[in-house]
């Protein structure tokens, strides 16, 4: 089975979990929903194309692994940081979005009364590896029609939030595998030697490891109501390192 290899570096990037008040935290790996409006905005399509994004969300089968600090002398684990956000808006003050039209400030004329305060978490310095396929993989897209797309993106591109643009290709090659799992096993003995292993994270069912665990997990977005909601199980675990020669 081919599965499609994506480098997700930048020095911030925002693995959006639930927002909770003013609190934008951040989980581990991205989330389902993530990777899939990434490749919806390369495609260049919209947000009222709901169908479209439910439809690519439910083929997408795909998992990840996290590159040690390790490998570029750093600490074992990219570090987290929290960005406090403030920001004094005026009933004229509009702000960029990824859709194409302005934000205005909603809420009526007491949200002018104040600041707008958030706090923003992300992973710094992080390298994050995703094998991708699609089931079925006839359909469109297919995996050839997303690696050109984010090659030649219809939109600029960022990895969870507006601020965190790539700081490279993302597409880094193909992976032949039975399953998830044996795509990230293959990639990993690509890449530098080191006495770490790599955090691993995959669906359940697409392969297996002995001291894995399984979790279920709520990242898949409803496209057309805007919000998200379900489980799906997955399977977390460490990948042993390639020894230097």
């Amino acid at each position: 089975m081919l599965h499609l290899v994506l480098r997700l570096a930048s020095p911030l990037i925002a693995f959006g979990g639930e927002t909770i008040d003013n609190q934008g935290v951040i989980r581990d790996f991205p989330a389902l929903s993530m990777l899939t409006g990434l490749i919806a905005n390369a495609l260049g399509w919209d947000r009222g194309q709901d169908m479209l994004h439910n439809r690519l969300q439910q083929r997408l089968r795909m998992g990840t692994v996290l590159e040690p600090m390790a490998l570029r002398g750093g600490a074992a684990e990219a570090q987290r940081l929290v960005d406090f956000q403030t920001a004094e808006l005026g009933a004229a003050d509009k702000g960029w979005t990824t859709w194409g039209q302005p934000e205005e400030r909603r809420g009526g004329a007491g949200s002018y009364a104040g600041p707008h305060l958030r706090y923003r978490h992300y992973h710094a310095e992080l390298t994050a590896w995703v094998a991708l396929h699609l089931a079925p993989s006839d359909e469109f897209p297919t995996l050839k029609d997303i690696a050109a797309a984010l090659d030649q993106p219809a939109r600029p591109l960022f990895i969870g939030r507006k601020p965190c643009l790539p700081t490279g290709r993302l597409v880094a090659g193909w992976q032949e595998a039975e399953h998830v799992l044996g795509a990230l096993q293959a990639w990993t003995q690509r890449l530098p030697a080191h006495g770490t292993g790599w955090r691993a994270q995959w669906p359940d069912g697409q392969g297996s490891l002995s001291a894995d665990r399984r979790s279920d997990l709520c990242d898949e977005r409803n496209w057309t109501s805007g919000l998200h909601g379900g489980w799906r199980s997955v399977r977390e675990g460490l990948l042993p390192a390639r020894e230097a020669a």
